[in-house]
Order: structure tokens, then sequence, then C-alpha cells
């Protein structure tokens, strides 16, 4: 019995004759998600802004729903609440209120007042500058020694060219998070760091897919035209991506569309970040080759004898 094929496997669509249609949404992409950090900024979090945070004990068990939709409406900004040891121990966490110590007090009377009686204070700490400024070096360092790392790697597994056009991919997609984060006004949190390395994780995955073929490719049609062997390459690894993507991007969707308003902040940001990490794999990274010169690397990794196909004879 035929397995299921979603994607032909004689497909031959041509990304790389289109190469200035997909270089061009890939711009775009990239000078619109700018404009939108510039203008419209980033909705910076408790995570980065500071705040505060208490740790309550209900009578009963607690129902997150409700409350956290009451909290919300307080209008006091960006409010996380989770159980910590048990259902009736909380976590509350707001963000700093503009202006000084007496708008932080306003703001812990309304939530006090929001939560009414029955509730026992265990802790109320400040979540000062320091915290913040930690959080925000952090997130750049994790994400640059990752572009270093997945640099080092695709330059050692294969040439730097293919280094240097994967790190160039994979700051088109981080680019296009923090636009994300500027158009969409999610808090911008520690999710961003996930979001981040999950996009990053997932790309450079499906990068290497396509460069193992294309080195393949060299090694099999040493006489092929480099645009049409980077091209086959992507058709040819063109049905495993998009069976990889499909499938993660559903189980995404489930845990968006059914995940509640907590999961659903969450899980946005990776959804636009596989998507876009999966567009970049297909019609950026391997498509960014064609302004090397690849001769030495095919007279380096192919075999000394081909046909006048260019087929090789091993």
């Amino acid at each position: 019995m035929k397995g299921l094929q979603l994607v032909p496997h004689d497909i031959n669509i041509g990304f790389v004759k289109n190469q200035k249609v997909t270089l061009s949404i890939s711009a775009f992409i990239v000078i619109a998600s700018l404009f939108l950090v510039g203008t419209r900024g980033l909705n910076f979090g408790i995570d980065f802004l500071g705040g505060f945070m208490l740790e309550i004990r209900t009578e009963q068990v607690a129902d997150l729903g409700p409350l956290r939709t009451k909290l919300s409406g307080l209008g006091l900004g960006d409010i996380k609440l989770q159980t910590t040891e048990s259902d009736r121990d909380l976590m509350v966490r707001v963000e700093k209120q503009p202006g000084g110590n007496k708008e932080q007090s306003i703001a812990l009377a309304k939530i006090k007042d929001a939560l009414g009686t029955g509730v026992e204070y265990r802790r109320v700490d400040s979540v000062g500058p320091t915290f913040s400024e930690d959080l925000k070096y952090n997130a750049f360092l994790s994400f640059t020694l990752a572009m270093i790392a997945m640099l080092v790697y695709i330059w050692i597994r294969f040439e730097w060219q293919f280094g240097l056009c994967a790190v160039i991919a994979l700051l088109h997609d981080g680019i296009a998070i923090f636009g994300f984060y500027g158009l969409s006004q999610f808090d911008f949190n520690e999710t961003v760091i996930i979001a981040l390395l999950t996009t990053v994780g997932y790309s450079i995955n499906d990068t290497v897919v396509v460069y193992d073929r294309i080195r393949e490719n060299m090694r099999t049609c040493k006489n092929m035209p480099m645009k049409e062997l980077i091209n086959r390459s992507i058709n040819e690894t063109l049905s495993r991506t998009i069976l990889t993507s499909g499938t993660t991007l559903a189980a995404l969707g489930a845990l968006y569309f059914f995940g509640g308003a907590v999961i659903e902040n969450f899980t946005l940001p990776i959804i636009v970040g596989i998507s876009v990490g999966t567009y970049s794999s297909i019609c950026l990274a391997a498509v960014l080759l064609l302004n090397f010169d690849m001769s030495k690397i095919i007279e380096h990794i192919a075999p000394e004898k081909t046909g006048n196909d260019g087929i090789a004879r091993l």
C-alpha cells in the first residue's frame, strides 16, 4: 500500500527562478519588523521592567481563570498569576507602575481589594531593575551564543559560505520575531527567549537538511549548474520540511486554540517563529549560496570522474 504523499516526489517548484520575489519578501519582513519595533516599541513586561510580587494562600482551592480575569481588569498592566506549592498557594506578579512608591502602594491596595478577604499574604517583594537588567543581558547573551555556536557548527560540517548564509537566515527569523512583538504588543517577557531559541533551533534543523542534500548533489551531479542543483535540492527536501513543520504547527495550533489565554500568548510567537523559520530554510538559506563561488567547494567534495550527463561514476 502506498504511503501518504502530500508533496509529489518529482515536484519542481522554481524557488531559485523566483528568488527575486522571495528575497524581496524577506527584505520586507526585516524592514517592516525594524520599523514596527522603532515606531511602536516593545511592550516590556514584569521581567524586563520590574514590579512587585505577592505570595498568597487562599482558604480554598483557587480558580485561576476568574481570578486572573478580575486582576487583569484593574488596569495595572501585566499581571501574572500561577500556583506554587499547592492549589491554594499562589504567586501574583504585577508590573511596575508609572511614578514612585505612592503609585506602587495604590496598585498593591487594588490587588488586595480584588483578592478579597480570606487571603493570607505570606510575602510581598519587589522585582527591581537589577533583576530586569540581568534578564536582558542573559537573553541577549543566550541568543548571541546560540548564533555563534550554529555558525561554528555549520562551518565545520560544511563550509564557511554555508555557515554565513545560515546565520543570515537565522537573523532574518529573529528580527521577524521582534517585529511580531512590535505589531501585536504582546508582553515582552521571558517567553521571548523561548520563542527565539525555539525558532533558531527549528530553523537551523531544516536548513541543515537542505544543505546536506545540496552537498550530496554536489558529489553526484558535479557538472549540473549551481542554480539548478540548489533548486533540485530544495524540492527534494520539500516533502520532509512541510511534513515536519505541519505536524509541529498542528500541535501548537491545538495549544493556541484550546489552551487558554496564558498558553495563547506563549504559543503564538512560536507559531510565527516556526512559520518564518520554515520559509527562510526553503527560500532564503540555500538561495543565498548563489552569491558565492561554489566551484572550489564542488571540486573539494565531488568525485573526480563523472559521466557526460554530470552523474558521478563511482
